[in-house]
C-alpha cells in the first residue's frame, strides 16, 4: 500500500486515469463491433459506413494513450480488407 503522501496521490490518479481509459477502450469496441455485425449481415453499404465512423476513434483512441498507432492501423487496415471482400 503507498506510504508517502506522493505515492497515495500517484494511486489515486491511477484509478481515475484506469475508469476514463476503459470507457474510451470500450467505445473503441463498440465501433469495431459495429462494423464487424455489418460484415456478419452481409451489408457492404452500412459496412462502409460503420467502417468510415469507427475509423476516427480508433485513431483518436491512439492519441489518448489506450492503444498504440501500429496495432490501430493493423485493426483499421483489416476491418477495411473484410468490408472489401464483401463487395466481390
Amino acid at each position: 500500500m503507498a506510504n508517502s503522501p506522493s505515492s497515495k496521490k500517484r494511486a489515486r490518479q491511477i484509478v481515475r486515469r484506469t475508469e476514463v481509459n476503459k470507457a474510451r477502450r470500450s467505445r473503441m469496441r463498440s465501433f469495431i463491433r459495429k462494423v464487424e455485425e455489418a460484415i456478419a449481415s452481409g451489408d457492404q453499404t452500412a459496412a462502409s459506413e460503420a467502417l468510415r465512423a469507427a475509423q476516427p476513434e480508433i485513431m483518436r483512441s491512439v492519441t489518448k494513450g489506450v492503444m498504440h498507432k501500429n496495432t490501430a492501423s493493423r485493426k483499421i487496415s483489416r476491418l477495411a480488407g473484410r468490408v472489401k471482400a464483401l463487395a466481390a
